[in-house]
């Protein structure tokens, strides 16, 4: 059966926003009595931005969200429907949309407000979800909104997991497409068998101190074995953006820019030499941002339409990769 990929919708507006305190390499390299240079060399970020003790994601999620939509050229009154995408909670309940709804003033209104988490790939999952309402007419404004603060949860003796890191929120208005935009095509593939690869074990009822006999505050930590990520998705990933390009009816050449999730410099090379992209038409914010979990791909997505290199018309690829293990790309025409 031939299915019709094609969803008449577009991205109205995008914004970002950051926590105040940028954290550069040099900084991490003293803190943790690190020789100069090693913070950088293992992770290849030189600065961050961390959220203090007092910044919250959902404060963070809020302002990205009012330039998002100050950028779109609408008011919080003509959204219908909330989404966060997130990848971490600021608590264990109610979902983190609820949270941002709150934020943002949006009781009165009593629009919807859920969660869609897919870790680094839930913009991605969202954006794909929520597509299809918004070409039946179920909704005509729906904001995704991406924050995550991921630096409280980093184990700095394993530099793997923590030197890539950032903190950061990002947010897009998404309505039905003016004529020139289209959703092309979408695919998520979740690869199981690398649950374990990326996790955060506590958090869920699995791991809660009341169900344990061991300290909580290890399994607080994030964890990933990086080269067992590398390996599972570089295998799986060439024939994933095979199909998913043939279900665009787009060749690699045809795309005018490549925003992937921003997961780690060695991910980011592998976009260009492995999957046969030009290093030039791929939007690389990682050095200055690090690893902002779901907020990442938006956040690079929001930077490369601001300073004018993603125009109206272009063909973009949205592209990455999460704990899951996850593979995800959206085709669109801008």
């Amino acid at each position: 059966m031939t299915i019709n990929n094609i969803r008449r919708i577009g991205i109205l507006g995008t914004g970002h926003s950051l926590p105040a305190t940028v954290v550069t390499s040099e900084e991490l390299d003293r803190r943790f009595n690190h020789c100069p240079g090693t913070i950088e060399s293992n992770g290849g970020v030189r600065r961050r931005h961390f959220a203090g003790s007092d910044e919250t994601a959902a404060q963070l999620a809020a302002e990205a969200s009012r330039r998002a939509l100050k950028a779109a050229g609408i008011t919080i009154d003509d959204i219908d429907c909330l989404v966060a995408a997130s990848g971490t909670m600021d608590q264990g309940m109610p979902c983190n949309a609820a949270l941002i709804h709150r934020e943002l003033g949006l009781s009165r209104l009593a629009i919807p407000a859920f969660d869609v988490n897919a870790s680094c790939l839930g913009f991605l999952a969202a954006l794909d979800a929520l597509s299809w309402p918004i070409a039946a007419g179920r909704y005509r404004n729906v904001l995704i909104v991406a924050a995550d603060i991921p630096s409280c949860g980093l184990d700095w003796s394993t530099l793997e997991a923590s030197a890539i890191f950032g903190d950061g929120a990002a947010a897009a208005v998404i309505g039905p497409g003016d004529g020139a935009s289209r959703l092309l095509a979408a695919e998520l593939n979740t690869l199981s068998e690398g649950a374990d690869l990326c996790r955060i074990p506590g958090g869920g009822s699995r791991y809660h101190p009341t169900r344990i006999d061991q300290p909580f505050d290890k399994l607080a930590l994030f964890r990933m074995d990086g080269k067992g990520v590398f390996k599972l998705a570089t295998r799986h990933f060439p024939g994933f953006l095979d199909r998913l390009l043939a279900r665009a009816g787009v060749h690699r050449d045809q795309l005018d820019w490549i925003v992937p999730h921003q997961a780690s410099h060695l991910a980011l090379s592998h976009v260009s030499k492995r999957l046969g992209f030009a290093r030039d038409k791929v939007i690389d914010i990682f050095a200055e941002h690090g690893n902002q979990v779901a907020a990442s791909l938006p956040t690079a997505l929001d930077i490369a339409i601001r300073d004018g290199r993603i125009r109206r018309g272009n063909k973009v690829l949205l592209l990455g990769s999460g704990a899951g293990l996850s593979l995800g790309g959206v085709v669109m025409e801008y």
